[in-house]
């Protein structure tokens, strides 16, 4: 989120207020799109599961943003300490839910809903590294924990600028002066440590490592990294809060960072295993966005291209550290968006531009980017092992090994996500005719 668009600016801007509604839209698009994307990559006893865990996200952490997630993010600093935003301030969104409320040149109302799907789509990225094996209802409740314990807090100290919605913002954007455009450190080094420290938690699928568990719709994974490029437009491009320069370098540079961290992917696939591959293609679209998400707005157009090739072939090679290390990172959450955001976020520290060292900045701003990556992540992984560990002592965080074997989608939902029988047919044309 950038800090152009401030409290100082109370008329309203049609062309922003358009600009910003789209990209609301955009990033909703977000949460289908990480679902085909997820439920493409597990096997077809979980694709539904998958899915709903994504949905689930949504539900939960949208309902906690309006009641008071807004307000723990963006509402002033308790004790001008810059950890925590006062969770009384906008309780119900009270004095923002109306038609006039502005916030910079748009509606209060349209600002609420953009920043809210961020953080739905943040807790929702953390299901891809336990999938196959979680308790539906334990993710639901880990997720508002998550929400209400992490995510609001880091997103307090990196989205929340001084005399920016309240007075008093976070640490690590105002006292730090790290620099986060759309996301790096509060969505993705923070979802993907939680990742890690979930993996840890949950253990190891059954056979991880002994039987193949291959992605059972590669076009699912394909159409899910397509609809997740078209709403990051909206994720960084709209982080502008306004419709102007700053969203057109974020959007062009969205493009060239993915588009580079695509070709590195493969490249690496070809040298290491002799193939270039679909789900390396898609793979490595996600992990270009992931790292250019902070530095779209702070780099130039050869810095993307920077950024995008390096996360996608560091991206590709991390891949293989769950197999080094022995966690189950089910759908490489880790990989993508724990390397890619530190990636991104560190290369600020390189290609800024005029910040950045190879720019002329000195190590001052690399520092700055350093502290803030580490804060969040040793933050994010520590607190999700606390929070995941009540969780499973409570009530119980995996499903059984028979319901993991039998398939999560039948043993906790009781539906599978293909009905290809002959009876099945038969009922869909006896219903067809009113019977």
């Amino acid at each position: 989120m950038k800090a152009d668009a401030t409290m100082e600016e109370t008329v309203l801007n049609s062309g922003d207020t358009a600009w910003m509604l789209i990209s609301t839209g955009l990033v909703v698009l977000m949460i289908p799109g990480l679902a085909l994307f997820y439920g493409g990559m597990v096997r077809v006893k979980s694709v539904l599961n998958m899915m709903m865990m994504s949905f689930g996200a949504l539900a939960i952490v949208f309902v906690l943003w309006i009641a008071f997630g807004f307000s723990m993010v963006f509402g002033d600093s308790v004790g001008g300490q810059g950890l925590i935003g006062d969770i009384g301030q906008f309780t119900f969104l009270k004095g923002l839910d109306n038609s006039t409320a502005l916030i910079g040149t748009i509606p209060a109302a349209v600002f609420v809903a953009f920043q809210g799907i961020f953080a739905a789509i943040t807790v929702a990225l953390i299901s891809g590294s336990i999938a196959d094996r979680a308790k539906f209802g334990a993710w639901m409740v880990f997720a508002g924990i998550w929400a209400t314990l992490v995510y609001f807090p880091v997103a307090h100290w990196v989205f929340a600028f001084d005399d920016f919605v309240a007075t008093t913002g976070g640490w690590i954007t105002n006292d730090l002066g790290a620099l986060d455009f759309a996301g790096g450190t509060a969505v993705h080094i923070n979802a993907g440590a939680a990742g890690l420290a979930l993996a840890f938690i949950l253990g190891k699928r059954v056979g991880f490592g002994k039987v193949p568990m291959r992605p059972h719709s590669l076009p699912l994974v394909m159409l899910g990294a397509a609809l997740l490029w078209f709403g990051w437009f909206g994720f960084n491009a709209g982080s502008a809060i306004a419709s102007n320069g700053t969203a057109g370098l974020a959007l062009l540079n969205t493009i060239g960072a993915t588009t580079a961290a695509v070709l590195a992917w493969l490249l690496v696939e070809k040298i290491r295993d002799g193939h270039a591959t679909s789900l390396g293609a898609a793979s490595g679209v996600v992990a270009g966005l992931v790292a250019i998400t902070p530095a779209c707005a702070f780099v130039g157009a050869s810095g993307a291209l920077l950024i995008g090739a390096i996360a996608g072939g560091l991206c590709a090679l991390s891949v293989g550290l769950k197999f080094m290390l022995g966690y189950d990172d089910s759908l490489d959450v880790v990989a993508v968006h724990l390397v890619g955001g530190i990636v991104g976020t560190i290369m600020i520290g390189f290609v800024g531009v005029e910040v950045g060292l190879f720019n002329g900045g000195g190590t001052e701003q690399l520092v700055k980017q350093t502290v803030g990556a580490a804060a969040v992540l040793f933050y994010s992984f520590l607190a999700t092992l606390i929070i995941g560990k009540i969780v499973d002592l409570t009530i119980g965080f995996r499903i059984t090994e028979n319901q993991e074997l039998t398939g999560i989608d039948i043993a906790i939902h009781a539906e599978p996500a293909y009905e290809l029988s002959d009876n099945s047919q038969g009922s869909i044309f006896e219903f067809s005719r009113g019977a």
